[in-house]
């Protein structure tokens, strides 16, 4: 089954239609599978996980291994050492030691998830297209962030968390918009399918859009090469 074809508007840094753009489906993996998703998104915050987590336990307490009191004639419950958990100051049963969570999926399963991931931003309209985000200076001075705000106010993007995706890596824009909680700004190379399903909304410029199809086009490629 082929996937029509989506139609996505063109905005300009004032927030204004300037145009549409079409894009195939198939660049992007042709559907979207929730399963393989969830897959590789738990794989990502698997790998952030510190893993420094540790308890003690029955032979790490203080406390002497004697036993409490013997066994029968005292008439109360029988008793071994302090160190037990079931005793206050025991060590923990089973408790967790520092571990190393990261693992990894095929590389091919991860570039598939990212592809997917952005098709579903772009079928659930959660994506918006930018002509350019070449911020003006002032007096040859950096970008300032009040720019980057007026700009994602024009797009209606002020209050939700949102990805900005460039053609390559953009240090102005980056430096303006760090001090923006709810913006994140990275090259599209450097997607992956965790920071694009983080954000709530995804911003790309044209170029970085075309950047992504063209590395669509080159995996589907490798793919019916393989």
């Amino acid at each position: 089954m082929v996937a029509a074809m989506l139609k996505l508007n063109v905005y300009n840094r004032q927030g204004d239609t300037t145009g549409t753009i079409d894009v195939d489906p198939a660049e992007f993996g042709g559907e979207v599978k929730k399963q393989l998703l969830h897959d590789v998104v738990v794989m990502y915050l698997a790998n952030q996980r510190a893993g420094t987590h540790s308890t003690l336990r029955r032979g790490e307490v203080s406390g002497s291994t004697r036993k409490l009191f013997r066994q029968k004639g005292t008439g109360n419950a029988r008793a071994g050492t302090r160190r037990t958990n079931k005793r206050k100051g025991g060590g923990t049963a089973k408790g967790p030691k520092p571990r190393d969570y990261e693992y990894h999926l095929p590389r091919k399963m991860v570039q598939a998830a990212t592809r997917m991931a952005i098709l579903s931003k772009f079928q659930d309209q959660e994506a918006v297209i930018v002509e350019d985000l070449n911020l003006p200076r002032e007096n040859d001075k950096i970008v300032k962030t009040k720019e980057v705000a007026r700009v994602l106010k024009a797009l209606k993007l002020d209050e939700t968390t949102c990805l900005v995706g460039t053609a390559g890596l953009d240090r102005d824009l980056h430096r303006a918009a760090r001090n923006i909680p709810t913006v994140k700004v990275l090259p599209a190379r450097e997607f992956n399918a965790y920071t694009v399903l983080k954000q709530k909304r995804l911003v790309l410029t044209r170029a970085a859009l075309e950047e992504l199809r063209q590395a669509g086009k080159k995996q589907e490629l490798v793919q019916a090469q393989g």
